[in-house]
């Protein structure tokens, strides 16, 4: 399972809802809020998603969104030919 620690408002992440349970079924969506205030949970952080959909976290995924937003920081030489 994901700690809590692993997990941020603004991730991309899929959960499994109440009703998905018994099949698995995963929903994928940004985390709005962390409802689980343990640092584990047997079963899967809770979290709302900004859709407003509520279930436990089963995975964290790498978003192109934060590795647009981390790149736009850096500096970058660009070299002209000549």
């Amino acid at each position: 399972m994901v700690p809590r620690n692993q997990i941020k408002i603004g991730k991309d992440v899929e959960i499994v809802q109440k009703q998905d349970q018994r099949s698995g079924k995963r929903t994928r969506g940004v985390v709005q809020r962390i409802l689980t205030r343990s640092a584990t949970h047997p079963h899967g952080i809770k979290v709302a998603l900004e859709s407003g959909e509520v279930g436990r976290v089963k995975k964290v995924l790498e978003s192109d969104s934060q590795d647009a937003q981390n790149h736009s920081d850096d500096e970058f030489v660009i070299k002209s030919e000549e």
